[in-house]
């Protein structure tokens, strides 16, 4: 099978010695110090002020809701995976969608100042594959009408924007850490900010809400990570360089081999350094995407139809029409992309798909 991923393992004996240490102290969660080194590694590597590691991608989404939402109005994107939405509504919220930009494929800025009304109180917008949002523009709306920003940037690692880290911008960011992801714990996520005051509040809200072990600053979660994620972290840390360069090969074979008149791949924002997190592929129609689809799926290629389906086609969130986002949702779908894919395999992806959409 080739599948649209494959989990990048570094050698386990690797492994093996960081969970040793975690064996040796006898401290498996709490925040130990393979949790406290890996933090300090990816603030250096990533050139951030402030990050707080998680069990998972998702509870850093609703750490920021819990904090910032309020109960209001979330202008947001139809376009990204589920947990965008899931969180706004879990945290007892109103997702407000805004269409996508047919080509960056991230929230439309230019229809989001028409979607705020009184009961706004944040932006959730998503860096679609790793590619940026309009940071300035969005910026600049926020700051208008005194609203909060928070990015899902749950494929963003390693991706830079005007020189600085992705995770740099917005009042609050999130990362995925899942196993699926550029960079992995096994399971695992992490917010960032810039400003000390919220990157407190994220803190203590991601350990019940603790100051010391008896004082409580509030409401808290627990969202900690264990240190047998912290040593999958140190572990694979060494090798992003290698995970991101090869991962560049396999994007640019595509891009080098795909027939791309009938194709439409993403438009990588200006003044952006990618990480070749995802290649999605656009096709004219669904019926094409299908038709591909089933003749990939018979030399067992499994490609996965990511977005899909827009999320204001879900019930529970009672999103009115998006064209754009549901007709790319429709027609999209994320080619075969890790470390260590054979261009024998990548070959015949792009013979498939190019006898049938030529």
């Amino acid at each position: 099978m080739i599948p649209v991923t494959k989990t990048f393992l570094p050698p386990q004996e690797e492994y093996n010695s960081y969970v040793k240490r975690a064996w040796d102290k006898v401290w498996l969660t709490n925040r130990g110090e393979l949790t406290i080194e890996l933090e300090d590694k990816l603030k250096n590597y990533l050139n951030v002020p402030h990050i707080t590691i998680t069990n998972n991608g998702t509870i850093p989404l609703q750490i920021a809701l819990k904090l910032f939402g309020k109960g209001g109005e979330i202008i947001t994107t139809p376009f990204s995976y589920v947990a965008t939405s899931a969180a706004i509504v879990w945290e007892n919220c109103t997702p407000v969608f805004v269409d996508i930009n047919p080509d960056y494929l991230t929230i439309d800025e230019t229809k989001i100042e028409a979607a705020i009304t009184s009961k706004t109180t944040a932006i959730l917008a998503t860096h679609v594959f790793g590619n940026p949002c309009a940071i300035e523009a969005i910026a600049a709306i926020a700051k208008k009408y005194n609203l909060k920003v928070i990015y899902d940037a749950a494929h963003c690692f390693g991706v830079t924007y005007n020189n600085e880290s992705i995770f740099q911008f917005g009042d609050v960011s999130t990362c995925s850490f899942h196993a699926t992801k550029l960079f992995h714990t096994g399971e695992g996520g992490a917010m960032f900010c810039t400003d000390k005051k919220i990157q407190d509040q994220l803190f203590y809200s991601h350990n019940f809400g603790h100051n010391g072990p008896l004082a409580f600053h509030g409401l808290g979660i627990n969202a900690k990570i264990s240190e047998l994620q912290s040593a999958m972290g140190l572990a694979l840390f060494p090798y992003m360089e290698h995970i991101i360069a090869e991962r560049k090969k396999v994007t640019d074979f595509y891009n080098n081999h795909l027939n791309f008149n009938n194709l439409k791949n993403i438009k990588i924002r200006e003044n952006t350094e990618w990480n070749y997190s995802y290649y999605p592929l656009v096709f004219e129609s669904e019926a094409i995407l299908l038709k591909v689809q089933e003749a990939l799926a018979k030399e067992n290629i499994q490609p996965r139809r990511y977005f899909y389906p827009s999320l204001n086609t879900i019930t529970y969130t009672n999103g009115a029409e998006m064209p754009v986002s549901e007709s790319i949702a429709s027609r999209v779908v994320c080619l075969p992309l890790y470390v260590g894919l054979p261009t024998i395999d990548l070959e015949k992806i792009v013979a498939i798909i190019n006898k049938l959409t030529s």
